[in-house]
């Protein structure tokens, strides 16, 4: 996989926006994509840009709302197949430990 991308999509209210989250999960696990979501968005690994644009899209029309806002991302390496835990492992490689604190 050579494309990743963070993506973020939530309508634009307040409250609670899980269930909004979870629908555009769903639309994205229709397309032959791997993805990880986190607290602040969802990181999408695809073979190439235009399935990853494609899955943002439908995660975009998922939600539903008068209001919705989406962040996309997109790394788009052309010339070398690396995933997105790769990319992670180079970064603790120069730290020399792992990418993330120990506090709770």
């Amino acid at each position: 996989m050579t494309a990743i991308a963070l993506l973020s999509v939530a309508p634009v209210r307040e409250g609670s926006m899980a269930e909004d989250v979870a629908d555009a999960i769903e639309a994205i696990g229709e397309f032959d994509v791997a993805y990880e979501t986190n607290p602040m968005g969802t990181v999408i690994e695809a073979d190439d840009a235009s399935t990853l644009f494609a899955a943002a899209r439908a995660a975009h029309e998922a939600v539903e709302g008068d209001r919705v806002s989406t962040f996309l991302k997109v790394d788009d390496k052309r010339t070398e197949d690396r995933d997105a835990r790769s990319k992670v492992e180079s970064v603790e490689e120069a730290l020399g430990r792992p990418a993330r604190s120990t506090r709770q």
